[in-house]
C-alpha cells in the first residue's frame, strides 16, 4: 500500500498524519507550536516529526514521500518557505532540509492550497476543474482551480481574498493597513475585532469579550447568542455572512467557477451558511451550475490531506 506523510502547519498547531492514495488517514498526531518565527517552526516540525515517527510510526510501510502545507508564502517549485507575514518573513530551504534529515522527498505548498488540493483529489474536484475553495476560519483565503490548475500568482500571493473590501461599513481596521476587508468582519480574528469594536455600544448584550490579549471572542458564542436575537450577535452574524456572500459573488465574476466550495470552522454552521446563500443573487450565480457548497471533507483533517495531495501529486508529476 502506497501511502504519504502530511504535515499541517497553522498558526497554532502542527498535525502529522499517514494517508493513503485513497484519503484515509491511517494515523495522525497533533503538536502545539504556538506564535514562533520561521526558525523556529522549522525546529518544531523536525522535532515533531522526528517523535511522530518514533512513537507512531508507520509500521512496515516506507511513506513515498512527505508533504507540508502551511501559512504564509511558499514556491512549491523551489521547495521554499518564504514567509509567514510581513514581521516574519525568512526565506528557508524547508523541502530541502527535511529530505536530507529524513531520507524522503518533500514537497511544500501554502495551507489553503494544499486544502484545494485535498479538494481536487478526494472532493468536489472529482466533478468540477474550474472551482474555487474557500476558506474561512482564523482568517479567509481561496485556492482558484481554473481549467484543473491551481492559481499560484507571480509571487506565490494568490488568493488573499480575504483582503479586499465587501460593502459592508464598520470601520474595523484590518492587518493590511485597510478598513473593513472580508476577513476583519467575517473571520474568527474578524468577529473578535467587530466584537470588541462594537460591544459598548450594546450594554444589554449578553456577549461576553475576553480580556484584550488573552482568547478571541468566541464565534460559537456569538452564533448561540444570535439565535437567542441578542442585538450584537445579531449584528456580527449579518454582516459576516453578507460579506461572505458578496466575497462569493466578486470571485464568480472573475474565474468563472462551476462550483464554489466553503470551508472551515465559521461556515460550518447551518444558520451562517444559510444566511450566506440567501444573500446571493440568481443573476450573479447563474453559472456556477454546481452551486455553493460546504466541502465534504472533514473541516478538521483536510488541511493533512492537502499536505498528503501535495506530496501525492508531485511525485506522480516526476514518475
Amino acid at each position: 500500500m502506497e501511502t504519504y506523510l502530511g504535515l499541517d502547519f497553522g498558526g497554532t498547531k502542527l498535525l502529522i498524519g499517514e494517508v493513503d492514495t485513497d484519503g484515509n488517514i491511517l494515523a495522525s498526531k497533533r503538536y502545539t507550536t504556538g506564535y514562533v518565527n520561521q526558525q523556529s517552526a522549522v525546529d518544531i516540525i523536525k522535532s515533531s516529526l522526528c517523535d511522530y515517527l518514533r512513537t507512531v510510526g508507520c509500521g512496515d510501510r516506507r511513506p513515498s514521500a512527505i508533504g507540508i502545507g502551511m501559512i504564509g508564502r511558499v514556491d512549491s517549485e523551489a521547495g521554499q518557505w518564504l514567509q509567514i507575514d510581513l514581521d516574519r518573513s525568512q526565506p528557508i530551504e524547508l523541502a530541502y532540509e527535511i529530505t536530507k534529515t529524513f531520507g524522503m522527498p518533500c514537497y511544500l505548498s501554502n495551507d489553503v492550497k494544499s486544502a484545494t488540493a485535498a479538494e481536487q483529489l478526494w472532493g468536489y474536484g472529482r466533478i468540477s476543474d474550474n472551482f474555487i475553495y474557500i476558506n474561512i476560519g482564523t482568517g479567509i483565503a481561496a485556492g482558484t482551480v481554473v481549467n484543473g490548475r491551481i492559481t499560484r500568482g507571480s509571487h506565490f500571493n494568490a488568493g488573499e481574498v480575504g483582503h479586499t473590501q465587501v460593502g459592508i461599513s464598520t470601520g474595523v481596521k484590518c492587518c493590511c493597513g485597510r478598513t473593513d476587508c472580508v476577513e476583519a468582519i467575517a473571520s474568527g480574528i474578524g468577529f473578535d475585532l467587530c466584537a470588541r469594536m462594537l460591544r459598548p455600544h450594546y450594554p444589554d448584550s449578553a456577549l461576553e469579550v475576553p480580556e484584550l490579549g488573552s482568547v478571541r471572542v468566541d464565534v460559537r458564542r456569538i452564533y448561540e447568542l444570535a439565535r437567542k436575537n441578542d442585538s450584537l450577535c445579531g449584528l456580527l452574524v449579518d454582516n459576516a455572512a453578507r460579506g461572505i456572500a458578496n466575497l462569493i459573488m466578486n470571485l464568480v465574476r472573475v474565474t468563472d467557477p462551476d462550483t464554489v466550495v466553503l470551508g472551515g470552522g465559521i461556515v460550518s454552521d447551518p444558520m451562517m451558511f444559510n444566511s450566506i446563500i440567501m444573500r446571493l443573487h440568481k443573476h450573479t450565480m447563474r453559472f456556477v451550475t454546481n452551486g455553493v457548497v460546504l466541502t465534504r471533507l472533514n473541516p478538521a483533517n483536510i488541511g493533512l490531506l492537502g499536505a498528503a495531495a501535495v506530496a501525492m501529486n508531485a511525485k506522480s508529476v516526476m514518475a
